[in-house]
């Protein structure tokens, strides 16, 4: 990539940042499978002294649904699992009764509550930040709140139902989310910075990231915030090996094609939600229906301290891309802002 478009690139983060009030982001970008830019944009400090290293580790939040859903999917492949076959039939005591069926629970079209709005949870988010909630106390939230809807008959994002299929693969693989996920991506790609975060200690070499959930001020969550409080677990990466993985699986080389086509075949319409035109939900996947840059399709992330995004833009000036960002403040889909800067500046050259 040439230096002329480099500065554009970083020209366009940098807007992007100042508008949403951020200190920094790392941002990386495949061409054609390439590896083609990995960069740190802005600061890593609040007080802007400290430059975002290329190399900065984020938690990727609800990135890692895009993963746990490939996983299922390697599991739908090799027999063990099936598509529309209800959870209950492979967990007996799943705590809702209702059969729902596992494409269900991938598209959020399942009916399963989420935990975010409940007073208890933010307020222990908040007062006990390194004491999450077990799996089980997350399951309750399940067995007592029922259902949203009917499966099938509805849609509502569910952090809940995708801690089923962790829980689900476990079981099925034998093997912790460490395990599968390496099995099927970390360790076939060569990725040296991914992993599962399961406590404090192994997240000491988070770059910080800033949130206002403890109070009025800006603070730095990485060394407070367990990542236990990720019901379904959460993957710690950089922008360049997020941008690899989310590469890997669009294009097929994690999985095969068709399993791929069936993850990206939207479920549900949602809509207008900018800088995406309409929003389908697939399996584990959010695409783009009508996007001025082919299919797109990818997954966004977000929680305390951090606003990641990776997606795939199969016709950028005529060339596939596949680009990744991580802020290091939260902000309502900063992450996505980001890409999407990206994207256009790579589409006009």
């Amino acid at each position: 990539m040439d230096q002329g478009m480099q500065v554009a690139l970083k020209e366009a983060v940098e807007q992007t940042l100042v508008q949403a009030q951020m200190p920094g982001a790392a941002i990386a970008i495949c061409i054609e499978g390439k590896p083609s830019l990995a960069m740190g944009v802005g600061h890593q400090d609040l007080s802007q002294t400290i430059p975002l290293s290329t190399d900065a580790s984020f938690y990727i939040y609800s990135v890692t649904k895009s993963l746990i859903a490939a996983a299922v999917l390697r599991q739908v492949s090799a027999g063990c699992l099936g598509l529309d076959t209800p959870i209950q039939d492979y967990w007996s005591d799943f705590p809702v009764a209702t059969p729902i069926t596992l494409r269900q629970i991938l598209s959020h079209s399942s009916g399963l509550p989420d935990y975010g709005g409940l007073p208890a949870y933010n307020e222990a988010v908040k007062t006990t930040p390194s004491a999450p909630w077990s799996p089980e106390a997350f399951l309750e939230v399940a067995s007592n709140r029922g259902l949203l809807f009917d499966p099938g008959q509805g849609w509502s994002y569910s952090n809940i139902g995708y801690l089923a299929l962790k829980l689900l693969l476990e079981k099925v693989t034998e093997q912790s989310m460490q395990g599968y996920l390496d099995e099927l991506f970390f360790v076939p790609l060569g990725l040296k910075r991914t992993f599962v975060a399961a406590s404090l200690d192994d997240v000491t070499g988070l770059t910080p990231g800033y949130t206002s959930i403890f109070g009025d001020e800006l603070e730095d969550m990485s060394q407070r915030y367990h990542p236990g409080w990720v019901s379904h677990g959460v993957v710690v990466s950089t922008a360049a090996e997020l941008a690899t993985m989310m590469h890997a699986l669009i294009t097929g080389h994690i999985l095969d094609l068709t399993l791929v086509e069936q993850m990206a075949q939207p479920i549900h319409s949602l809509g207008s939600h900018p800088p995406l035109q309409n929003v389908g939900c697939g399996l584990g996947l959010f695409v783009d229906t009508a996007s001025p840059y082919g299919r797109v399709a990818g997954h966004n992330g977000g929680g305390p301290g951090y606003s990641i995004a990776a997606f795939h833009f199969s016709a950028l000036a005529g060339r596939s891309a596949t680009i990744a960002a991580a802020t290091n403040k939260e902000g309502d889909n900063v992450g996505v802002d980001v890409v999407y800067a990206l994207a256009r500046v790579l589409a006009q050259a």
